[in-house]
């Protein structure tokens, strides 16, 4: 039997319509109802140590910061080394200290000791295999000794001459078993004895004292100030200005006025016989007569009341 030819249409495939692609660099809108997925963070880039600063933990040995930073130069490194050392630059200043007077302060010693220390730092070499402690030792004792020179008013030459004056001293002192007399040192180093004593004279001690500090430590603001006990060798002393003015009383007690007022103006105001008596319209010999007068009965009056006066 023949098949029958079958009615149904040939199938044809349609092409679908395709979504255009996103353009380089712009991202691609999510389909509806799908949540996008969130994009990895991008890990930041990693810095890379500049040349010529070194990196080092904080933990680093000694060895390892002074061979990167001899390496590098960078001032960090520098610094820590600076602090590891900060103990030793005191421990000098306080051994200089003790043989210096008390105006002198620890801190200006130590500023003047960490100076010389980082001088040592920039000019020590690994190379030659010694401690650092020992090399940089004499430079912050020098550095200090150079602060205090600075400070002195008196020139080097001159300690010196003094050091020597001082040095004979002693031996004579060892020799003779008593202190020697200037006459005796001036001998010893056979020089005059004028030498000697301008050379004394020139090493003696000075220093710069506030007139405004307190002779009681603290912040008592209750304590004298030195320029409030310094002596006015101008002044007059009080005791000696009343005593000066009861013997006064006492000696012109017996005067008549004019007679006191020549004692008083020629003695007490300094004024001429001539000024006087043009004062008291009198000539200058009748001044020098009445002052005779005067003067003499006063002898006779002292030598009566002398075992009673307070001279």
């Amino acid at each position: 039997m023949k098949r029958a030819p079958s009615s149904s249409t040939p199938l044809t495939t349609v092409p679908m319509p395709r979504k255009p692609l996103a353009a380089p660099g712009k991202k691609r809108p999510a389909a509806h109802g799908t949540p996008s997925k969130p994009q990895a963070a991008k890990a930041a880039p990693e810095k890379t140590p500049s040349k010529g600063q070194g990196v080092i933990s904080e933990t680093a040995s000694t060895d390892e910061l002074w061979r990167t930073y001899k390496a590098t130069g960078d001032e960090n490194l520098r610094n820590l080394l600076v602090e590891k050392y900060l103990a030793m630059v005191r421990h000098i200043a306080e051994r200089v200290l003790q043989t210096l007077p008390k105006s002198i302060d620890l801190d200006e010693l130590c500023s003047a000791g960490v100076t010389g220390l980082m001088d040592a730092i920039d000019g020590f070499d690994l190379s030659r295999g010694i401690k650092f402690k020992t090399y940089c030792t004499t430079r912050i004792r020098g550095s200090i000794l150079d602060h205090l020179r600075s400070l002195d008013f008196v020139p080097r030459l001159v300690r010196l001459k003094a050091h020597r004056v001082e040095r004979a001293i002693h031996e004579l002192e060892a020799r003779m078993g008593r202190r020697p007399t200037d006459y005796e040192v001036a001998q010893h180093l056979k020089i005059p004895f004028s030498s000697l004593e301008a050379e004394l004279s020139e090493a003696s001690p000075r220093a710069m004292l506030s007139l405004s500090e307190r002779w009681e430590e603290g912040d008592d603001e209750r304590g004298a100030e030195k320029a409030e006990v310094l002596e006015d060798k101008k002044g007059e002393d009080p005791m000696s200005s009343i005593h000066r003015r009861d013997l006064m009383d006492v000696i012109t007690k017996a005067l008549s006025k004019k007679e006191r007022l020549i004692f008083v103006m020629y003695y007490q105001e300094g004024l001429t016989m001539r000024e006087i008596g043009e004062i008291l319209k009198l000539t200058e010999s009748r001044v020098c007569q009445i002052h005779s007068n005067v003067v003499a009965r006063l002898k006779v009056q002292l030598g009566r009341l002398r075992p009673t006066l307070m001279m």
